[in-house]
This record gives C-alpha cells, sequence and structure tokens, in this order.
C-alpha cells in the first residue's frame, strides 16, 4: 500500500473511532440507545484495529495528558463535531440555550476526575489545546476546543492559521560543501546523544543560504522538519512572546518540526535572547556575530567556503561542462566568494548555448549576488582598458601587478600555502594618490574591467551617519555584499573616512575612533581588492598605511603625457579640424580629468555651430572650464592656438 492509501486507510479509521467514541460519550450524557460499556467496548476494538495511534491518543501521548483530560478534549471536541453531543450538554445543564460542556459537567460524567486538569499549568491550558471561558465561573463556564486541534483530532495536521503569516517551510538542503557535510554529521553526533533537552543550535557565520542548508539537513537526520522564522518578525514583548512560544511548542509538537530563527541584524539578537528562554525542542539561529545569551547552546560556525572547495562545487556543479569551460571555473572560484547554495543556483540558471555564452551568464549572475550594495555604493560601468591610461612606466607596471595579483589569489593564497600561515593580509588593500584629475578612478576602472569583476564606489554620504553604530552598520553590508560578489570596492577621497584618529576629548571623539577601528579591521580581513584614493596621503591614518599592499603616487601628468592624453581623448567618430595641434594644446598645464571636461565642452560647442572640432572651439572650452576653476588660462599656455 502507498503512502496515499495508507493515509486515507488511516483517515477512515480514525473517523469511525471518533464515532465509536462519541457513542460513548452520547451514553455517559444519558443518551439512553446504548450501553455506555458496550460503546466503549467497540471503541477499544476499533483502536487496536487502527493502523497508527488515533490523532486523539496521539495528542494524549504527545503531551502527556491523563485520562480524564484526554475525555475532557474529547467532550468538547464532540460538541463541536457532533450535534447530538452539543443537545445532551445542553439537556444535561438544564438550559437548552447553552449547547457546550461545562467543566462542572464533566466531573459529573467522565471517570477519573480531578480538578487539576483546567489548571493554566496543565497540559490542556498550558499547550492550548483547550479554553475556558471562566466569565460564568469556573465550573459554569464554556470549554471551548482550539480550532487547530479540532482539525487535528479529526485528522487534519496544518500549520496554526495565526503562525502561517510569520513561518516559511524550509526546503530540503542543496548540494553543500564538505565543511557544512562535516558539520552537519558533528551536529547530528551531538544532538542524538543528547541525554536531556536539545539544547539550542547556534549557527554562526558568514554564509545564511549555507546556514539554512545545515539546519534543514540536520532536522531531516532527526526526522523533523523544518519552519523558518525571521528575526525581524519575533514578537518583541514578554507578554506578547508568552503565548508565541506556547503556541510553537504546540505546533512543533503536533508536526514533528523543528524552528529556524534568521537573525541577520544585530538589533534582533536580545529579543531572540529572550525567545530562546521560552523555547524547546528542535531550534536553530542563524546570522553573523551572534550573541544570545546564557541559553543554553550548541555553536556550529558555518562560512563560506574558502576557494579551493568552491572550485570543487563548480566543477560538481557544472558537471561535464566545467573541463570545456576551462580556466573561466578557476576564475568564478578566485573572484567570488559564493556558497554552495549559490554556485548551484547559478550553474542552473547560466546555461548558455556555448562556452563563451556560458561563461558571460556565469560571471554575470556571479556579479548580480551585491544584493546588500545598491543603496550604499554606485556601480561604475568599466569599459577603459589599458591603452586609456597615461602614466610613466613605472605606474603602470604596479597596476599590472595589482591586477595579477587579484587574478592569481587561488593559486598563491591556496594552492601554494600562502594562507596556511593566516588569513590576515589576504586583501589586496591597495591607495591610489594625487591631484584631482590623475587617472586615480580610471586605473580602478581599467583593473575591474580587465579582470572581468563589478567596480562600486562608495558612497560615504549614504555610509556614514551621525548615529552610533549606524555606520558600523553600513560598512557591513558593504564589505559582506562586496565579498559575496568579488567586487572592487572603490573609496573615492578616502581621507574623509580613513582619516587620523583623534584624541579623545568626548564621545563623539570615541565612537569616530571605533569606527575607524572597525575600518581597519574589515580592511585587514577583506578578502577581495579594496582601491582607496585621495589627494592628501599624509591624512590618512598611519595604521592604514601599514596595512596597505600597494601604493601608487599618480603624479601630475608633463608636458609629453598630456601630449599623449590629447592624442587619445577624442572617440574615432568625433569630427575634428585637420588643423588641431596637440604640442600646443600640451602646453595647458591642466591634469587628464580636465583635459577630458574640456574635449567634452568642446565636442558641445561644435555640436551647437554644426562644425568640426577645432583650435578655437577648444581655446573657447578651456576657458569656459577655467573659468569655472578660478584659473584662467595664461597667455603662455594657449599662445597660437588660433
Amino acid at each position: 500500500m502507498n503512502a496515499p492509501d495508507r493515509l486515507l486507510a488511516w483517515s477512515d479509521a480514525n473517523q469511525r473511532l471518533l464515532a465509536a467514541e462519541f457513542a460513548w460519550l452520547a451514553a455517559l450524557l444519558g443518551d439512553g440507545t446504548r450501553d455506555a460499556s458496550a460503546a466503549q467496548a467497540e471503541a477499544a476494538a476499533l483502536r487496536a484495529a487502527m493502523p497508527a495511534p488515533a490523532a486523539i491518543d496521539t495528542l494524549a501521548a504527545l503531551f502527556s495528558l491523563s485520562a480524564f483530560e484526554r475525555d475532557l478534549l474529547l467532550l468538547a471536541a464532540g460538541v463541536e463535531m457532533d450535534a447530538r453531543i452539543a443537545g445532551l450538554c445542553a439537556q444535561a445543564g438544564g438550559q437548552a440555550h447553552r449547547p457546550w460542556a461545562s467543566f462542572g459537567l464533566a466531573l459529573s460524567v467522565l471517570p477519573e476526575p480531578h480538578w487539576s486538569a483546567i489548571a493554566p499549568v496543565e497540559p490542556l491550558r498550558r499547550w492550548r489545546l483547550l479554553d475556558v471561558d471562566d466569565s460564568a465561573g469556573i465550573a459554569s463556564g464554556r470549554l471551548r476546543v482550539e480550532e487547530r486541534v479540532l482539525h487535528f483530532v479529526a485528522g487534519l495536521n496544518a500549520l496554526d492559521h495565526r503562525l502561517q503569516p510569520l513561518l516559511r517551510l524550509q526546503p530540503p538542503a542543496g548540494a553543500m560543501g564538505s565543511d557544512q557535510q562535516a558539520a552537519v554529521a558533528q551536529l547530528l553526533g551531538r544532538l542524538r546523544g543528547a541525554t536531556s533537552a536539545l539544547p539550542a543550535i547556534v549557527l554562526d557565520g558568514d554564509d545564511p543560504a549555507g546556514q539554512r542548508d545545515v539546519a534543514a539537513a540536520v532536522a531531516h537526520g532527526l526526522g523533523a522538519g523544518l519552519y523558518r522564522l525571521d528575526a525581524a518578525d519575533v514578537p518583541t514583548g514578554a507578554v506578547e512572546q508568552a503565548p508565541f512560544a506556547a503556541l510553537w511548542r504546540r505546533e512543533a509538537a503536533l508536526l514533528g518540526c523543528g524552528l529556524l530563527i534568521d537573525c541577520e541584524e544585530r538589533e534582533s539578537q536580545r529579543v531572540v535572547a529572550r525567545l530562546m528562554e521560552r523555547l524547546g525542542g528542535l531550534v536553530f539561529v542563524s546570522g553573523h556575530e551572534l550573541a544570545l545569551g546564557h541559553t543554553p547552546q550548541l555553536r556550529q560556525r558555518i562560512a563560506r567556503p574558502e576557494a579551493p572547495e568552491r572550485l570543487q562545487l563548480w566543477q560538481a556543479a557544472l558537471g561535464g561542462k566545467a573541463a570545456a569551460l576551462g580556466p573561466v571555473v578557476e576564475a568564478l572560484a578566485t573572484q567570488y566568494r559564493l556558497g554552495a547554495h549559490r554556485i548551484n543556483q547559478i550553474a542552473a540558471q547560466a546555461q548558455g548555448h556555448d562556452e563563451a555564452a556560458d561563461a558571460a551568464a556565469l560571471h554575470e549572475a556571479s556579479r548580480g549576488t551585491a544584493h546588500g550594495m545598491p543603496g550604499l555604493a554606485q556601480r561604475i560601468d568599466t569599459r577603459a582598458g589599458w591603452s586609456d591610461l597615461v602614466l610613466p612606466e613605472a605606474q603602470l607596471a604596479v597596476l599590472r601587478q595589482i591586477a595579477a595579483h587579484a587574478r592569481h589569489r587561488l593559486k598563491v593564497h591556496h594552492e601554494w600555502g600562502f594562507a596556511d600561515q593566516g588569513a590576515r593580509g589576504l586583501g589586496i588593500a591597495t591607495l591610489f594618490w594625487g591631484d584631482s584629475g590623475t587617472g586615480k578612478t580610471l586605473a580602478a576602472e581599467v583593473i575591474a574591467s580587465w579582470l572581468g569583476l563589478a567596480l562600486y564606489r562608495i558612497d560615504l554620504s549614504a555610509v556614514v551617519s551621525k548615529y552610533i553604530g549606524e555606520t558600523e552598520k553600513n560598512l557591513r553590508k558593504v564589505f559582506d555584499a562586496a565579498e559575496e560578489a568579488g567586487a572592487i570596492l572603490l573609496f573615492d577621497e578616502a581621507d574623509a573616512l580613513f582619516g587620523k584618529r583623534s584624541e579623545v576629548k568626548d564621545s563623539h571623539d570615541r565612537y569616530a575612533n571605533i569606527e575607524v577601528s572597525y575600518l581597519l579591521q574589515r580592511m585587514e580581513s577583506y578578502g577581495g581588492l579594496a582601491i582607496l584614493t585621495t589627494n592628501h596621503k599624509a591624512a590618512l591614518d598611519s595604521a592604514f598605511q601599514r596595512r596597505l599592499r600597494f601604493v601608487v603616487h599618480f603624479p601630475f601628468p608633463d608636458q609629453v603625457q598630456r601630449e599623449a592624453i590629447w592624442r587619445t581623448v577624442f572617440p574615432a567618430g568625433v569630427p575634428l579640424d585637420a588643423g588641431i595641434d596637440h604640442a600646443r594644446l600640451a602646453r595647458l598645464n591642466v591634469a587628464g580629468g580636465t583635459i577630458r571636461n574640456i574635449a567634452l565642452g568642446a565636442a558641445f560647442l561644435a555640436a551647437e555651430a554644426d562644425t568640426p572640432i577645432g583650435m578655437a572651439t577648444l581655446l573657447q572650452a578651456a576657458q569656459l572650464d577655467a573659468a569655472k576653476r578660478d584659473k584662467p588660462c595664461s597667455d603662455a599656455e594657449t599662445r597660437g592656438w588660433v
């Protein structure tokens, strides 16, 4: 017999047993059509023939109900499910308009009665199986079975409707890395060996999807399902938490499920810690840097896998296509710090018609995981190449080294073993310093384009907050999202954020120093490429400078370099006058950024006049730009332009 047939057979048998039990109750209430002993014997025979325990007996076992408590719950259910029982209760109470059971009536007709059955601390009310309307007194008040419990007695087992908006059924675990599989085995070993109440399982780390998969795998290994609750939806006050906890514990018993609380925000930890004190059974809490009080806990770190394991996960997820993609797979593993769950999602979704299409789709999907970035950073479109950079050869050589360090991290750190010496200093923190317009941001674009990585400029106005702790929170989001997506972080005007720590004179100084210290820690632990740009190198905190792997000075361009910039600044489609003299233009003592602004301004002037760009147009654009900067062009710089 298959599972649906077994369920149908059990449901039919459960209904027949309920009918017999209700007949026994009717006999006790004075129905007169049957003898109570005969009805009880029939119910016992049907119970013995059940393919699995009846729902009412399962309830009694789950919540340790006495025989009287079981019968009391059955009586309250009978009033709702059998009109004959309701009528007999009204008749027995002498009030036809009150067709319900009271505790006083139950005490008088049910065997083995005891007054404590409806005490608030006893199972019926503690687990919210039964409610008593005590407006007419405890003995005379109406006994009402909870709707969820009534459905369970009838053979229907589904999550209570009051919890459905808050909880989501966690799907089975997907593919996991070797470390996560080992964590599952370790947790199962400790939980199966528990001789008392289970401790809460705290899954700490930076892989939320991996934590959910581990929790689902552990629950499955214990024969339980798993529901997930966001910490933001946890009731905050003790008055609200107590009924929620009781309701969940009842549901956990009825459904055979555990609970996973996602606690991603630190602000929710105190609320979750208080709730954990009220919960029992199989409870997981997932998050990052969790501090959850003194409730008995079993802690396990679940972090994103390192590059070698990511390479294995990509190869397994891509299957036969991994060999055809070749170095693309290694680049994916090196550049994007993704968990097993996300790797398998991307591999399943990004399936093109050839290797080139697959490679582009895989990179694009991997870059698109920076969920926390958009509000705090702006993505820069990176189209520039090495030929667009006009710098001395020494600086270009260092920039190529930076790109090489980023590309070959997997080989050097893991294959050659440098990561085994410690995780500190494995990131590529880089400082670009020099005057405005000397190519610092352009160099970041070139490196990002060459590596095929997303480049994000950090929006300091969105990151820095006057509220205590908010700046660190925003920076944590930026770094976490960037690590996942393999993004390059660009901190423009970094001295505003990475400035020197000051002498502590008041609380504002102390918290400003805390922000700088937090930045020091994150910059040191960040595994990707972070580029800081500044016009004032001396303004940076010296501790930052010690942690920099590269420092690149962007000098003000000399005349030869300025001429090279002028020769490359105009796109191929721009109409140029034959008389443009790049050597004369190079006498204008401005940086590359200003040269680009002048070229763009001249293009608009020429478009308005419907003429090619000539020296006169460029002179007019240069004068307009100089007026904006309040630095007029000298005669020596522009002599001979027209």
